[in-house]
C-alpha cells in the first residue's frame, strides 16, 4: 500500500518510507546508496536501518538535503522500480509455481538473518533461511515465513582484558523496525493461544514484507500473559531446556494457528532444522479433528506434504528433551489426538521402546515429512549414517534423505563496486551470463588489471571499515593493548576466519605454531594479515576459551599489525569481511561442516577459499578454483587429524598460496592468481547460489508435496 502525498517535501518522505517499509532495499544498493547520501553520518549511526534513519530526518530537511545532492531522480527511480518487482508479471515462479499460488509454502526457521538492524539471527542457519526468504522473493515463489520476534536480540559482545567473551543483551526497538502488527478483520491485533502444560500462553505476531515475502514473526510479550511468559520470546536460543522447549511450542504450534488466524492455509510446510518440528504435529491434529480420522492418517497426510531440512551432522547439535518435560508441556495433545504417552514419545525417538531415550526434535522432524535433505552432497552421506537406525533394515544408501546444497543470496553479499564491475564487462543481465555455457570465455576475457583494481578497490574499502569497528571496539574496551589500533596494509595478502566458536570448527589451527606463523605472517616482502572474527555460544565455555586463545595472540608483539580479532561479529562484519578478503579460511574437522556457506560470499567478490574439503567445498574444489587443506583424509584420532591438518595448512599458505599473490608482472598484477579467481568466479558463482537452491526445493520438494509432479529425492 502506497501512502497518498501533496507537498514535494511529502511526496519524497513518502516514498522514502515505503521504500524503507519492505527489506526489498537490503539487497539493492542504490536505494541503500540513497539513504547513505542523505546523511552518512546519520545512517552510520543508526546501525543502516532506514525506519530508524527516517525518523530522525524531518521531511523538510530530507527535501532540502535532496535537493543539494540531487537524489529526487534517484528517489523516484527506486520507488519505480519497487512497484515493478512487486507487480512483475513475468516470473519464474508465475511460470512455474501456479499449484503453490492459492496455497503457498510455509517456511519455519527459528531465526532469520535479513540485515544487521533486525537482530533475530545468530549464524549460519539465520543466513541461510534469511537468503531463502530473499531467493524465493526474486524467484516470486509463493512463501511466507514464520520465525520469533526476539525482543532482546541475540547478545552483543564484548572482550573483556583477559580476553574473554562477555555478553550482554538490549532491547530491540521494535517502531524502529519495518514491522507492523498482525491485525484482523477487527483491526484489533490477532492473538492465538498456545497450551503449555497446565497453562496458556497468548501469542501474537509482527509481519514484513521482504520483497515479494511476507515473514511473521511471533511473539509471546502481549498483555494478560505471566511477565516469565512475556519473556519467553525474548531472547534466542536463551534460557535453559525448558525455556527453548517452550520456544519451539510457540515457532511450532503457535506458528500454524497464527497462519490460520491470518487466513493462509499452506499447501507445503518447510522446516528448517528441528526447532519448528512441531509445526506438522499441530497441522496433523488439526487435519484429524476435521476430518474425523485417526491421528496417524492425519500425520501421514501432513508429512506429504512436509519437507525436513537438517543442518548439523554434529549430534550435540540436536535438540533433546527429558521424557518428562515433553509429557508435562504436550500432555494435552497426547490426549486430545489419543496417543497413550508412550506413542507420543515414540515420535521422538529412535527407539520407541526405549524408556529412557531423550525426545529429539531431529527424530520428530524427519518422522513428520516425506521429503528429507541435508545441505551439502557428504553431509547427506553423514546424515543418512546418523540416522540409518530409523529406517531398521534398509542399507545406508536406501535411507531417504537426499541433498540440495546450500547457495547464497548473491545480490546481499556482492560489493556494489563489483556489481558494477559485472554490468560493465558482462552486460546488465549479468546474472543470467554467468549461468550461460561461454561464461568462462566471457570471464578470461576481463582485462586482469581491471578484475584486480576492482578487489583493491573493495578491498581497501574493508580495511577502513575494520579500522572503525577497531576503534569502537577499543574504545570501548578503554585498555591501553586495545587502543593501539593496528593500521593494515590493502597492498598485503589478507585471510579472514569468521563463524562461530565451536570446537569442531578449529578456529586455531591456524595457530597451532605460533611461531611458525610468526614468520609467515612477517616475510620479508611477502606479509600475511589475517582478520579473526565470531562468536561463541553463550553457554559454550569451551567455545570461549578457544576465543580467547585467538584474542590472545592477536595482542602478541609479534603479531602486531598482522592479526586483530573483529568483535560483535554481526551481520555488517560479513558482508564487508567476504566482498574485501583476498583469502577465506575454512578449517572444520571433516565430516562436520555442513556446508559451510560462507565461502560461497566471496566468489564473485574476487576473492579465493581455502578450506579442509568438507561441506560445500568437498564438492566445489577441481584443483584450480580455490586451495584445499589436504586430501580429504580422515584419521581415527581427532589429535592426529589436527596436527595433518595444521601441518597441511602451513605448507599450503607458506609454498603454494603466498608465492603466487606475490607473483607480479611488470604492471604490478598478480596474473596467475587472478586467473584462479576467474576460474572460481566462472565455475562456481552459479551452481552455489540461491537462485539455484530455491529452484532446487522447489521442483524436487514444493511441487511434488503440493501435488505438482513427481520427486525424485529419495533415495537419489
Amino acid at each position: 500500500m502506497f501512502t497518498p502525498v501533496t507537498s514535494f517535501a511529502e511526496t519524497l518522505a513518502a516514498r522514502l518510507n515505503d521504500l524503507a517499509s519492505n527489506l526489498w532495499w537490503a539487497w539493492q544498493p542504490e536505494v541503500i546508496a540513497i539513504f547513505r547520501d542523505l546523511d552518512p553520518a546519520l545512517w552510520r549511526d543508526t546501525n543502516h536501518n532506514p525506519v530508524a534513519f527516517l525518523s530522525e530526518l524531518p521531511p523538510e530537511r530530507l527535501a532540502r538535503r535532496a535537493d543539494e545532492t540531487a537524489l529526487e531522480s534517484r528517489i523516484n527511480l527506486a520507488f519505480r522500480r519497487l512497484e515493478e518487482y512487486l507487480q512483475a508479471h513475468a516470473t519464474w515462479g508465475k511460470a512455474v509455481c501456479g499449484v503453490l499460488r492459492t496455497r503457498p509454502v510455509a517456511y519455519f526457521s527459528a531465526e532469520f538473518a535479513l540485515h544487521e538492524s533486525l537482530p533475530i539471527y545468530s549464524g549460519g542457519l539465520g543466513v541461510l533461511a534469511g537468503d531463502h526468504l530473499k531467493g524465493a522473493s526474486d524467484l516470486d515463489v509463493p512463501l511466507v515465513a514464520i520465525g520469533i520476534f526476539y525482543g532482546l536480540g541475540y547478545f552483543r559482545q564484548r572482550i573483556d582484558r583477559s580476553g574473554w567473551q562477555q555478553e550482554a543483551y538490549g532491547h530491540v526497538k521494535r517502531d524502529t523496525l519495518p514491522l507492523r502488527r498482525a491485525v484482523g478483520r477487527d483491526g484489533n491485533p490477532l492473538l492465538v493461544e498456545v497450551p503449555l502444560g497446565g497453562e496458556t500462553v497468548r501469542v501474537g505476531a509482527w509481519r514484513a514484507d521482504v520483497g515479494r515475502s511476507q515473514l511473521i514473526l511471533l511473539d509471546s510479550d502481549v498483555e494478560r500473559n505471566a511477565l516469565s511468559n512475556r519473556a519467553l520470546t525474548a531472547q534466542l536460543y536463551g534460557g535453559d531446556a525448558r525455556v527453548r522447549f517452550r520456544q519451539e511450542m510457540i515457532l511450532g504450534i503457535g506458528g500454524i494457528r497464527m497462519l490460520a488466524a491470518l487466513g493462509i492455509n499452506p499447501g507445503v510446510l518447510h522446516l528448517n532444522e528441528g526447532h519448528c518440528a512441531f509445526a506438522p504435529l499441530e497441522m496433523a491434529r488439526q487435519w484429524a479433528a476435521a476430518a474425523g480420522v485417526a491421528f496417524a492418517v492425519a500425520h501421514r497426510e501432513v508429512a506429504l506434504r512436509t519437507a525436513f531440512t537438517t543442518h548439523t551432522p554434529v549430534a550435540a547439535g540436536h535438540d533433546r528433551f527429558a521424557p518428562d518435560l515433553v509429557l508435562e508441556h504436550l500432555g494435552w495433545l497426547q490426549r486430545e489426538i489419543g496417543l497413550s504417552p508412550e506413542g507420543l514419545l515414540a515420535l521422538g525417538r529412535v527407539n520407541p521402546h526405549d524408556p529412557h531415550e531423550l525426545f529429539c526434535m531431529t527424530v520428530l522432524g524427519l518422522k513428520s515429512a516425506r521429503f528429507a535433505n541435508a545441505v551439502s552432497a557428504l553431509h547427506g552421506h553423514v546424515t543418512r549414517q546418523m540416522w540409518q537406525s530409523l529406517w531398521p533394515g534398509r542399507r545406508e544408501t536406501e535411507v531417504p534423505i537426499g541433498h540440495i546444497t546450500n547457495g547464497v543470496h548473491t545480490n546481499s553479499w556482492i560489493a556494489p563496486q563489483m556489481q558494477s564491475f559485472y554490468e560493465h564487462y558482462l552486460g546488465p543481465d549479468w546474472r543470467a551470463a554467468i549461468r550461460s555455457p561461454d561464461i568462462s570465455d566471457r570471464v578470461h576475457a576481463i582485462d586482469d588489471a581491471a578484475f584486480w583494481e576492482a578487489h583493491q578497490v573493495v578491498k581497501r574499502r574493508m580495511l577502513n571499515y575494520v579500522l572503525r569497528r577497531c576503534v569502537l571496539q577499543a574504545t570501548a574496551e578503554a585498555t591501553t593493548t586495545q587502543l593501539d589500533i593496528p593500521h593494515f596494509n590493502g597492498e598485503v595478502l589478507t585471510l579472514a576466519f569468521a563463524r562461530r566458536f565451536a570446537e569442531y570448527k578449529r578456529a586455531t589451527l591456524l595457530l597451532t605454531d605460533a611461531d611458525r606463523l610468526a614468520r609467515i605472517v612477517n616475510t620479508p616482502g611477502r606479509p600475511l594479515q589475517i582478520l579473526f572474527a565470531g562468536k561463541a555460544h553463550p553457554h559454550d565455555d569451551n567455545g570461549k576459551r578457544i576465543l580467547q586463545s585467538v584474542v590472545e595472540l592477536s595482542r602478541d608483539p609479534r603479531f602486531h599489525e598482522r592479526m586483530i580479532f573483529i568483535a560483535d561479529y554481526d551481520f555488517s562484519v560479513a558482508r564487508h569481511l567476504v566482498q574485501g578478503c583476498d583469502l577465506w579460511l575454512n578449517t572444520p574437522r571433516r565430516p562436520f561442516e555442513a556446508c559451510g556457506t560462507s565461502g560461497q560470499k566471496v566468489l564473485l567478490n574476487g576473492g579465493l577459499n581455502l578450506s579442509v574439503l568438507d561441506g560445500w567445498w568437498a564438492e566445489a574444489y577441481d584443483g584450480r578454483n580455490g586451495f584445499a587443506i589436504g586430501m580429504g583424509e580422515v584419521h581415527s584420532n581427532p589429535a592426529v587429524q589436527d596436527a595433518r591438518d595444521a601441518a597441511a595448512l602451513y605448507d599450503t599458505l607458506e609454498h603454494e598460496i603466498i608465492p603466487l599473490y606475490y607473483d607480479r608482472g611488470p604492471d604490478s598484477v598478480p596474473h596467475r592468481w587472478i586467473r584462479r579467481v576467474k576460474h572460481a568466479v566462472a565455475s562456481l558463482s552459479a551452481r552455489f547460489d540461491a537462485d539455484r537452491m530455491v529452484r532446487d526445493y522447489v521442483r524436487r520438494c514444493y511441487l511434488p508435496a503440493a501435488g505438482g509432479i513427481s520427486s525424485a529425492m529419495p533415495g537419489e
